[in-house]
């Protein structure tokens, strides 16, 4: 697996090798060790989840409070979607600013989210199917987000605005300039 740094310290783009014949492919999605070593992050996943969503759908800018903060390894199986981090970390340099990057299944790409990143993604083909593991159980008491339109952000969700399908939920976060961060960098 191939590690590559994002502009946001801990956000990483994760390129697993590849294995490909006449039958097929193989991969490694996630090893542990291997991540620890080239990361030095100690990283344990205890849930795994799958969303399927069709084109425009924005999911998104959502996270968990300590002490249920997740760290997410994210991919997609079927189809493309624009993923989202924004670092909300007090005193970290990158505040307020984030990494997005195409996830596909035909590129296997993957992209880590360290705790204290608010994390969306857009639909970008028919269909996705999206998968991501976390270091946290889910806890709805700890359920928090950023608004996925919140104009200081100025993210491009690479959907026109009128074919933006969202959660009613979706639909009324709070912008980072009236957000109060329970993470510290």
């Amino acid at each position: 697996m191939e590690i590559k740094k994002t502009d946001i310290d801990g956000v990483l783009i994760v390129e697993p090798t590849v294995y490909g014949d006449a039958r097929g492919y193989f991969f490694e999605s996630f090893n542990e060790r291997e991540f620890l070593s080239k990361t030095g992050m100690q990283v344990h996943f205890v849930q795994d989840n799958e969303s399927r969503s069709c084109y425009g759908v924005v999911r998104g800018l959502h996270f968990q409070r300590p002490p249920y903060a997740q760290s997410k390894l994210v991919r997609v199986v079927v189809g493309e979607v624009l993923d989202v981090a924004v670092d909300i970390r007090k005193g970290s340099p990158t505040y307020g600013h984030y990494v997005a990057v195409r996830l596909s299944a035909e590129s296997h790409r993957q992209f880590f989210l360290p705790q204290g990143m608010a994390h969306g993604f857009s639909v970008l083909s028919d269909v996705a199917v999206f998968q991501y593991k976390c270091d946290q159980f889910y806890e709805p008491s700890a359920e928090d987000a950023i608004a996925w339109d919140d104009p200081q952000l100025h993210i491009d969700w690479q959907v026109p605005h009128d074919k933006v399908i969202l959660s009613e939920k979706d639909k009324h976060h709070t912008c980072l300039k009236d957000f109060v961060s329970p993470f510290n960098f």
